[in-house]
């Protein structure tokens, strides 16, 4: 019984305490979570020594969710992206079993009318990889029919719904500069807890006081729960809208699990920073 937990970044400027000033960053914060988004790779596909690096860094039980090139689900609207699928999945091929999905974020825009494009793209990836999807266009959260529509396209090639929890972003005016800022940028939609495969994916976006996040997270904590308890697998990434607090926070949610399931895995304990002294 394992649960992954993660941020959306594995560097970040408030991490410094514990981060190499340069190097192997991505290995201090695998110390701490046992999985990352790979939001990177949505703004360029990395060469392939830096992938490389990233499976040097990283044990291979450490998950990614590899966000797909935005030429793919945005330019292309998964049609027409051969070859672009085949220059991704080759420099990410080092990653190998970390690779824990490919993670297709699709615009707004993506509706039910568009889902002949998502059912042909999905069956064009190669089957040593899983898929997960993750769709911010209202019709799938509020008319049922067109939900229905997308969790048989899903279910055919065994791909995983991704929601992206916003609703404690939204549940009150922002506070903070940051909160402002992920308020223009972010989806506004409902809660969705329905998993699909074995293999579940949660996006929580709290806020950047603590015990609000804590707060709004609570629903997840239930259905995490019987996640596990079913034989799944879950993964659970944590956001806030500065994000200084994420690494903390996941490990809090895992802990929180932990309280309810005391037989699950537990995390990476990170070694002690500082000098060593003799008392």
């Amino acid at each position: 019984m394992r649960l992954h937990v993660g941020c959306a970044m594995w560097t970040h400027a408030a991490w410094q305490e514990w981060q190499p000033a340069s190097g192997d960053r991505l290995a201090a914060y695998a110390d701490r979570c046992n999985a990352v988004e790979g939001n990177t790779t949505f703004y360029a596909i990395p060469a392939r020594r830096t992938v490389e690096s990233w499976a040097r860094q990283t044990g291979p039980d450490f998950r990614f969710a590899v966000k797909l090139h935005k030429s793919i689900t945005h330019e292309r609207r998964l049609t027409g992206a051969e070859e672009e699928l085949r220059t991704f999945l080759s420099a990410i091929e080092p990653l190998g079993p970390r690779t824990h999905a490919l993670w297709a974020q699709l615009p707004a825009s993506f509706g039910p009318t568009d889902l002949g494009a998502l059912a042909g793209f999905l069956r064009q990836l190669p089957r040593s990889y899983r898929p997960a999807v993750e769709v911010r266009h209202r019709a799938f959260f509020e008319n049922d029919q067109a939900a229905a529509q997308l969790e048989r396209v899903l279910a055919r090639v065994g791909a995983e719904w991704i929601p992206f929890d916003t609703t404690t972003l939204f549940d009150g005016l922002p506070v903070t500069t940051a909160e402002q800022e992920a308020w223009s940028k972010k989806p506004r939609v409902p809660r969705r807890t329905r998993a699909l495969t074995e293999f579940p994916i949660v996006r929580y976006h709290g806020r950047d006081a603590t015990e609000r996040t804590v707060e709004g997270w609570q629903p997840w904590i239930g259905t995490v729960v019987d996640w596990l308890r079913e034989g799944r697998s879950p993964t659970v990434f944590i956001h806030t809208p500065d994000n200084a607090e994420a690494v903390p926070l996941a490990r809090r949610f895992h802990a929180e699990i932990t309280a309810r399931l005391p037989e699950l895995d537990p995390l990476p304990e990170p070694a002690p920073s500082g000098p060593m002294t003799l008392f």
